[in-house]
């Protein structure tokens, strides 16, 4: 078990599996195919993600540096969010991005999404998580890495 303690962006309590990317997330390019399809669940589509290209983050802690790519990020991650498919949890290891934020932050007040965030959590938690470990969020930005 390891333990990490990062910044509160959007708080809350969760339990489940860690889907990791240790490159700048592209928001657009990652969740404009499901979107568009209209499908029940996120299907990573940036083939530039070496890490989770063509896996499932639904519903699982997205744990990234940052997110990149253009201003359509955070109206992507609002928008995923508004359709219950996006991850439960993104988990920053450096400060968020503005983008990043304004996605959950709307999210948070026009969807009234349970989606969490914190960010800062360093270096360390990205070299650490693995894909598929399951992970223990708490609402003051404590994030546990289970055994």
């Amino acid at each position: 078990m390891k333990e990490f303690k990062g910044r509160v962006i959007a708080g809350g309590n969760w339990k489940g599996e860690a889907a990791v990317s240790h490159q700048g997330f592209n928001s657009l390019a990652s969740f404009q195919k499901s979107a568009l399809k209209n499908a029940k669940q996120v299907i990573v589509s940036d083939q530039n993600n070496k890490d989770l290209f063509g896996k499932n983050i639904t519903d699982k802690a997205l744990c990234l540096p940052i997110t990149i790519g253009s201003t359509t990020g955070g109206l992507v991650i609002q928008t995923t969010c508004q359709m219950g498919i996006s991850p439960a949890c993104y988990l920053f290891s450096e400060s968020i991005d503005s983008l990043a934020a304004s996605g959950i932050v709307l999210a948070k007040i026009w969807e009234n999404s349970p989606v969490i965030a914190i960010d800062r959590l360093g270096e360390e938690f990205l070299n650490t998580v693995k894909t598929g470990d399951q992970l223990e969020v708490r609402e003051d930005g404590t994030v546990i890495i289970l055994d």
